[in-house]
């Protein structure tokens, strides 16, 4: 088997207060299987004492590697980076503050194990049955939230109800193929890379997800208005042919 089987990727900005947490509970979570892996957190140009909170917990927890970015790039470019970087068989990044925990890692697996080439995870029963949230988002978020899916599905990921949840998983092959190509660094960087593995004919699966909500989230109005401004970037690089 190639080494590592596993690489985790996690982005993180601004995270000093909950990286800690997030990071005990992965430790904990993949120190019990039975595979190799290895763990690749890329901090985005934090202001605070993310990236020294994460060297300390490194220095106790050997496949724990930082990459601290001085400069603050966007999610989009640090998940890249990450999974480019990465050496793993089966590439993953999740979110600094385990929203979707680790856990559903589980089932992830067993998509690729079944020969999918992309698998991630959805909040929306409407991608898989079982999706669920604990605390439900506002009627002001979930209304933004459908109206920009609708649009994107029209534009860019047909089919797929939760482009945006930041859990995600790859092949090495797919990691490649997809990252090497991929413009957004920002806000639509998900449906970047669900548009080119539609693209490419990647086989992709979907896993229901228990998702927590976490009331410290950065993300603003401004960032679905964002989101949409860039996803309508991504259909013209798809309508001229700019991703080979």
């Amino acid at each position: 088997m190639k080494e590592p089987y596993l690489s985790l990727v996690i982005p993180a900005y601004n995270e000093a207060k909950r990286i800690g947490r997030t990071l005990a509970r992965i430790k904990e979570y993949l120190s019990a299987q039975n595979y190799s892996y290895e763990v690749l957190m890329v901090v985005d140009g934090a202001k605070d004492r993310t990236a020294e909170v994460a060297e300390n917990f490194a220095r106790e927890w050997a496949p724990l590697k930082i990459i601290n970015n001085k400069e603050n790039n966007g999610k989009g470019y640090v998940v890249r980076q990450g999974l480019l970087a990465a050496s793993g068989e089966i590439r993953v990044f999740s979110d600094a503050d385990n929203s979707t925990d680790i856990g559903h890692l589980e089932k992830m697996l067993a998509k690729f194990h079944g020969g999918f080439d992309v698998v991630i995870g959805s909040r929306d029963y409407r991608d898989a049955v079982g999706a669920t949230q604990a605390v439900p988002q506002s009627v002001l978020k979930r209304f933004l939230g459908d109206m920009g899916n609708l649009l994107i599905q029209f534009l860019a990921v047909p089919g797929i109800w939760d482009t945006q949840n930041g859990f995600k998983g790859f092949t090495a092959q797919a990691a490649e193929k997809i990252f090497s190509q991929t413009t957004i660094n920002r806000w639509a960087f998900d449906v970047e890379v669900l548009a080119l593995a539609k693209k490419f004919n990647l086989k992709i699966g979907i896993i229901p997800v228990y998702w927590k909500n976490d009331t410290q989230s950065h993300v603003k109005l401004s960032g679905y208005l964002n989101a949409l401004l860039e996803t309508v970037k991504i259909w013209w690089h798809l309508r001229t042919g700019k991703y080979k």
